[in-house]
């Protein structure tokens, strides 16, 4: 019997297994997806948004607690958890050492990024290169290792686990931490939890998915069946616009349009359906995807002219690109009338100001409904160009309810050997919205605490026993 048992393979399962063999207790780690494929959403990640009260080697200034505080606030509209939430803010300060140590480098932000670069710590090499720095050093210090085994159900005692099971393999553990992430994988979960919409269309139908294709919610679903206390809304995810030509699967950050902000969104009505300026992209990107999606045919197109050009990442895929606004719409196929008509009314709406995309400046529209607060040009300086969007679903929000020890909990009642973390547990701190990086600050904070925890409530009980006898 091994001590601990971490079942997931991302950044969230292997802070918890190296914690866990740092305590001296002997760890199985399983991950679903094949070598290749390891480290689930964690693969596809960047950078880790960090607390920090004064300038740290790759963070410039400050980035103090209460600012932090105040900007999940912002995005979540005040649906979190405010102690497990500051408690992932203060372990964001102090992670990047033992990060380090681990074998994860850190760089200063791409210059695309640059308004990050005070409040967020990019990974040397993207996710990819983490999550093997990671896997290095848990095969160095002793984790045992198994790929393509899924776990479909836990044998319980109540609220203690006893045995996890992969098919006919069964698993047994004096602990076990779940981090084997969200359900954004399973569609038909998807269209379940989003359902028909007034035009009698299956959002979900047109989603992409970000993120992992190993991620299908089997675990969230089992929990669910067994008592445990769950939280958070199962239409409620990391959902981000996404260029529409992305791959069905694990398209990561890549396939993200940053350009949003600099120009308008149109819908395949050629119509404006939010203020594309209402603050920085990295606090607004993540709500794009959720208005695509609300959107007829769950698709948009992001309009820009020649002078946002070298002011954003560049996307993969080249957009489409006209001399003329009606031929740009004609390439899009979108109406061409209506989009000239909106686009008309948009550059006419425009006052000048100090353009500043590195602050929220003062050019912005009167007149317009919805307006667009900063940032607002016209778009008149040929050539055009046009990048369609869909929603692009990285990881989901629904999961266990659980404490500041990552206990999971039934009817109340907290495990004594059963943690969660990742994003089985996100929808604590992240009731709704997202803002960059923080996704990694809750997987490294409560995995860090749940490997602790669990090698603590292992190595108690092999003393226990040890007494019995």
């Amino acid at each position: 019997m091994v001590d601990v048992l971490v079942i997931g393979g991302g950044n969230a399962a292997l802070c918890a297994a190296l914690m866990a063999r740092e305590a001296g207790a002997s760890v199985l780690l399983l991950e679903s997806a094949p070598r290749e494929w390891r480290g689930g959403n964690s693969q596809h990640t960047r950078n880790l948004r960090c607390m920090h009260d004064a300038p740290q080697d790759v963070l410039v200034d400050a980035y103090p607690e209460e600012e932090f505080w105040q900007d999940l606030l912002k995005v979540t509209g005040g649906i979190t958890n405010e102690h497990l939430a500051r408690l992932t803010i203060r372990a964001s300060s102090s992670c990047r050492p033992w990060m380090q140590k681990h074998g994860v480098r850190f760089q200063p932000p791409l210059s695309g990024a640059l308004h990050v670069a005070r409040t967020n710590a990019f990974f040397m090499g993207g996710g990819k290169a983490l999550v093997n720095a990671y896997y290095r050093s848990a095969e160095a210090l002793g984790v045992d290792i198994r790929y393509e085994t899924p776990v479909d159900s836990l044998e319980l005692d109540g609220s203690l686990f006893v045995a996890a099971r992969s098919g006919s393999q069964r698993f047994e553990a004096r602990a076990c931490v779940l981090a084997a992430g969200g359900f954004e994988s399973n569609r038909e979960w998807l269209r379940e939890a989003w359902g028909q919409n007034e035009r009698g269309e299956w959002p979900a139908d047109n989603f992409l998915i970000r993120g992992t294709r190993f991620n299908k919610g089997v675990l969230i679903k089992h929990m669910t069946d067994a008592g445990a206390n769950m939280i958070g809304d199962p239409s409620q995810s990391h959902c981000v616009a996404i260029d529409a030509r992305a791959p069905l699967y694990d398209g990561g950050i890549c396939t993200r349009i940053d350009c949003v902000s600099l120009g308008v969104v149109v819908n395949r009505d050629a119509e404006r359906f939010y203020d594309e300026g209402e603050d920085f992209w990295p606090k607004r990107y993540a709500i794009w995807g959720r208005l695509v999606a609300y959107q007829p045919g769950q698709i948009g197109y992001s309009i820009i002219d020649s002078k946002a050009i070298g002011r954003f990442m560049p996307p993969v895929f080249p957009g489409e690109m006209a001399d003329t606004l009606p031929e740009l719409a004609r390439k899009l196929g979108l109406p061409e009338a209506r989009f000239m008509e909106t686009l008309t009314r948009y550059n006419d709406s425009c006052r000048d100001g100090t353009f500043d995309h590195t602050a929220l400046d003062d050019c912005h529209t009167e007149g317009l409904a919805p307006p667009k607060t900063h940032w607002a040009r016209r778009i008149e300086t040929p050539p055009f160009y046009g990048f369609a969007l869909r929603p692009g679903i990285t990881f989901t929000y629904l999961g266990l309810k659980t404490n500041d020890r990552a206990q999971v909990h039934f009817g109340g009642k907290a495990s004594e050997n059963l943690f969660v973390a990742g994003e089985m547990m996100a929808g604590n701190v992240l009731g709704k919205g997202y803002t960059a990086g923080v996704g990694m600050s809750i997987g490294t904070a409560f995995g860090r605490i749940a490997g602790t925890q669990a090698a603590r409530a292992a190595l108690k009980s092999t003393e226990t026993t040890s007494a019995a006898v």
